[in-house]
């Protein structure tokens, strides 16, 4: 039995030490280690050994991690910049052009068209913006050099579970540094909890297919609780009775603008914890459909 346990052990690490030349031993170790963890979570042998012998860490992204530039805008700034009046137009334009795609998810779930366009639109501009890193191995550097490495360790055995189940493949999950993917920005655990397959041949592909993209985006909204024929909000006078559900919220202090929002505005927010960035989609999504 302790033979076995040896010899099973020896496999688990035999790939990544024939590497242990090329890489910082550490780093081997640390994969080691990964690897692991991903076959307990299910991921096969295969896909843990083409994405961990090939992993190096990526030194820009610790750069960007540690580096992270600290924008003050004032909500004026940030709608300008987010809400800008091209990214409008480009929205209108390819809402219309994507239109009955779109409705085919948010439709049935009760979601506007326009809704599904603007959370497109600032993730990604629509689809241009993805990320130029690789995930695997930004997430492990990531880890590795201990930055927020629970939270990190968790998304980079997600990705190598994505990888497992055949949706993308691993020189084409590319993403931001911090392993947000695709025209959606899902991180990994995001991607398993909410990435739905809108065309149905059994991937779901949010890099590249648009009917992916749309449901998912639709997916993640009906999960987190949205619900069909409540608006997200609207700008009301200062002193607008509220009613059950409803909060102010003044991105720019007391002498900014009131802004009554509802619990699917909340839905937004769970996308990203911003008042900011909640704002943005309900104007965004406002202005593309007006």
């Amino acid at each position: 039995m302790i033979g076995r346990r040896l010899l099973c052990a020896a496999a688990l690490l035999a790939p990544l030490a024939t590497r242990a030349q090329a890489s910082d031993p550490k780093f081997v170790a640390f994969l080691s280690g990964v690897r692991v963890e991903a076959l307990r979570a299910g991921v096969d042998q295969g896909t843990i050994d083409s994405a961990l012998m090939t992993a190096q860490p990526i030194p820009r992204v610790m750069e960007l991690a540690r580096n992270q530039p600290e924008f003050k805008m004032s909500f004026d700034e940030y709608a300008q910049l987010v809400v800008s009046p091209e990214r409008v137009a480009n929205g209108k334009a390819l809402l219309k052009e994507n239109r009955a795609l779109v409705s085919r998810f948010a439709a049935p779930a009760g979601i506007p068209e326009s809704t599904v366009v603007a959370l497109w639109g600032i993730e990604s501009n629509y689809g241009k913006n993805l990320g130029d890193f690789e995930v695997v191995p930004a997430l492990a550097t990531l880890t590795y050099n201990n930055f927020r490495a629970k939270f990190f360790r968790e998304q980079l055995v997600a990705a190598l579970r994505i990888l497992s189940q055949g949706h993308v493949g691993l020189h084409a999950m590319k993403g931001s540094w911090a392993g947000a993917m695709g025209q959606c920005q899902f991180i990994p655990t995001s991607f398993l909890a909410y990435a739905a397959d809108g065309d149905g041949d059994g991937r779901m592909d949010i890099w590249t297919n648009k009917a992916d993209v749309f449901a998912s985006i639709t997916n993640y909204l009906r999960q987190v609780g949205w619900r069909p024929g409540l608006e997200w909000g609207s700008e009301v006078p200062v002193g607008t009775p509220l009613a059950k559900g409803e909060r102010i919220v003044r991105p720019a202090g007391a002498t900014g603008p009131s802004y009554r929002t509802t619990e699917n505005f909340r839905a937004i927010l769970r996308w990203n914890q911003s008042d900011f960035f909640g704002l943005a989609v309900g104007l965004l999504s406002d202005r593309i459909a007006a």
